[in-house]
């Protein structure tokens, strides 16, 4: 009976009997079977979209098929690579490279470039097809990252990574045919757009259209300035991952070689991220013993992800007082180091330069930031993703696996594990909980491991009891499964402690800059497991008995929390306009004379729309229609006022109205009117 189960759920490929199990179509089972079938447009963590067609297949009394979009069924007879299918996907490649920018060795995902890959593979030597590249600008206005339109192939990756995964949809398809292409936000430039520079669409495409900005040639230059103080921090995350880079497996060991690549190259002070991670843990768990001795400003938000903290001011600007006001641990390493310079770079703050060392394209962002400046100068200057550092260390001529290890310089380079499992997803709780299971219970830990915050799924919910006090913790990564969290607190509908949110999968150990991998669920599987392992290796477990925190508190920020403490290591936020300047008249007469007439303008940004702001905006509309007066009133709809805390909001004439309702921009519209000499008679 088990081998007739079997064979009823078998295909058959390229001759062989191939059985299936829970495989989701005949991509997954063909390449189970050990058959790479190419594709552009298909991950298994996204949607399955059909539109490269690269990975066609024969499949018997059928024809040609898309094996993304072709279901499992038994008996089904399928050829993978007859001659017109390689003719297919010749003409297919031809046809990209025909409308693509083929200036390849300079291109910054040169050796990750999957249409290079293709071509090689399928020996295209020569394209048959008259090049219709149409060249456009490059749009270099973010911070984190670069966008090349010539570069596109129109896969999809990026447009539904950020909507299915982050749940933002700030750059999609627009036109048709030709015209067809990839941009941002109604055609802005992506710094002006919802972006919040996390990067998985880089992360996902697989040629140079997206991908991170690179900072490289300053640091470079500030190396071979004699007059500065080149000071590195590397983030935990990086360690488990560089070794990717120089073709080797990933690994928890490679810190040291990180060390000594780096001093090699020229830096002066190699220090660990992961120590003002431990200090993070001491500051954040403070400030959510706290907030729950008093019973306020529950739950607490973590606030160490840069771009989660970005999509908290765009689209949940009234939960922003939940959200820690620690700083992440780059910026607090970073603050440390310019406030006390001569003691730990052994220069003055402006000769000295920091330089991070990230998983994470948000960082570069996040260092932009102005509240992270002190006299005009950034408390970290620049920051290299993974990948950067990997290609500093091959130009520089170093062979990672020949290097011998070095130690982080002290006092911030010593950490303790807590300070390592930040790179991950359910890291900083667990970090947290070794600090506050202790405090509560003023009990030394017997086990310091909280297996029940770990694991891979989105969303993770944990109820523990310390000691008579009942905890209740989220663990949440993409931003897609932090917007629904988000919904919930924001309705009162969840009832949570403490939320980790972590904007890419897996944590920063699934940055957009880390190595990029054709398995990704696995790369971030071995990452994890490093980090774990790191933990392990280490003598001390818990934030708290980092001897150089302890010490840092007695000579330089006195009690946890105090005024010392929270200018260095704290900050703030605000309600962050996402579209500027942006608006859409509304309207019969929007083509009409304004001179004369009252501009009302209602916000439909993303806060207000939540709070009926359309409603109020189609009720207005409905009026000025029925009664005729789109000679008196310009309705228009605009796009953040920055009072998004108090929303809808709306302005009659330039007058800022809040919690605007539709009877009272009604009121206010009549009042304007009147003083202004116009009949109202006929609107009353």
């Amino acid at each position: 009976m088990a081998d007739q189960t079997n064979i009823e759920k078998s295909i058959t490929i390229d001759g062989r009997v191939v059985p299936y199990g829970d495989e989701r179509n005949l991509l997954e089972l063909v390449r189970k079977a050990g058959i790479d079938l190419p594709t552009f447009c298909y991950h298994s963590e996204l949607s399955i979209y059909g539109a490269c067609r690269l990975c066609i297949v024969e499949v018997e009394g059928r024809g040609i098929q898309g094996a993304c979009s072709t279901p499992l069924e038994p008996g089904l007879k399928v050829r993978t690579s007859t001659e017109e299918i390689r003719e297919i996907r010749r003409i297919t490649v031809e046809l990209l490279l025909a409308n693509h920018d083929q200036r390849c060795p300079t291109c910054p995902k040169s050796d990750t470039c999957q249409l290079q890959a293709l071509a090689r593979r399928f020996g295209i030597q020569k394209v048959r097809f008259k090049p219709v590249l149409e060249w456009k600008g490059l749009d270099e206005s973010s911070v984190s990252l670069t966008r090349d339109p010539n570069k596109c192939v129109l896969c999809g990756d990026c447009t539904r990574v950020c909507s299915e995964i982050q749940g933002i949809g700030a750059i999609d398809f627009a036109y048709r045919g030709h015209q067809a292409a990839v941009i941002p936000t109604y055609g802005r430039d992506l710094a002006a757009g919802e972006c919040v520079n996390c990067g998985q669409c880089a992360a996902v495409c697989p040629t140079g259209s997206l991908a991170p900005k690179s900072e490289v040639p300053q640091v470079w230059k500030a190396l071979a300035d004699k007059s500065k103080r080149v000071i590195a921090q590397i983030a935990p995350a990086v360690r488990v991952a560089l070794s990717e880079e120089f073709g080797l497996p990933t690994s928890a060991s490679t810190a040291g070689q990180a060390v000594a690549a780096l001093k090699a190259i020229g830096f002066h002070q190699v220090y660990d991220t992961a120590y003002s991670a431990d200090l993070t843990v001491v500051e954040e768990a403070n400030e959510f013993l706290v907030r729950k001795q008093r019973g306020e400003k529950l739950p607490q938000f973590t606030s160490c992800c840069p771009a989660w903290v970005k999509y908290a001011e765009q689209y949940f600007p009234d939960l922003l007082p939940h959200l820690s006001s620690c700083r992440s641990p780059q910026q607090m390493l970073g603050s440390l180091v310019k406030e006390m310079a001569p003691e730990v770079a052994g220069a003055e703050a402006k000769d000295v330069i920091v330089v991070s060392i990230m998983p994470c394209t948000a960082k570069k962002f996040e260092a932009r930031r102005p509240e992270f400046t002190k006299e005009g100068r950034p408390d970290v200057d620049y920051v290299l993703t993974t990948v950067e550092l990997a290609h500093m260390i091959k130009e520089a001529g170093l062979r990672l696996q020949e290097l011998v290890p070095e130690s982080f310089d002290l006092p911030m380079g010593f950490k303790t594990g807590a300070g390592i499992l930040f790179g991950n997803s359910g890291g900083v709780t667990e970090a947290v909980l070794r600090f506050a299971a202790e405090k509560v219970t003023g009990e030394k830990l017997k086990s310091v491991d909280f297996v029940q915050v770990r694991g891979e799924d989105g969303l993770r919910e944990v109820s523990l009891d310390v000691k008579g006090t009942p905890l209740k913790l989220a663990i949440v990564h993409g931003l897609g499964n932090a917007k629904k969290l988000a919904e919930k607190v924001r309705k009162g509908e969840a009832d949570y402690d403490l939320i980790e949110v972590m904007a890419c999968p897996g944590g920063c150990i699934g940055g957009a800059g880390q190595p990029i991998s054709t398995e990704a669920m696995n790369a971030r599987r071995a990452r994890t497991k490093g980090l774990y392992q790191a933990d392990k290796e280490l003598n001390l477990h818990k934030a708290q008995e980092n001897p150089f925190v302890t010490e840092l508190y007695a000579s330089t920020l006195g009690e946890v929390g105090g005024h010392k403490a929270h200018h260095l290591l704290h900050t703030h936020y605000q309600s962050r306009r996402r579209t500027p300047g942006q608006e859409i008249r509304l309207g019969a007469a929007a083509g009409a004379q304004q001179d004369a007439r009252v501009r009302v303008e209602v916000c439909m940004g993303t806060s207000c729309f939540v709070r009926g702001s359309q409603s109020v905006l189609q009720s207005l509309l409905r009026e000025v229609d029925e009664k005729n007066v789109e000679d008196l009133i310009d309705v228009r709809a605009s796009f953040c006022f920055e009072r998004c805390e108090s929303g809808p909001s709306a302005s009659v004439a330039g007058q800022a109205i809040t919690a605007a309702s539709s009877a009272k921009l009604r009121q206010v519209l009549l009042e304007t009117m009147a003083a202004r000499g116009m009949e109202t008679s006929h609107l009353l």
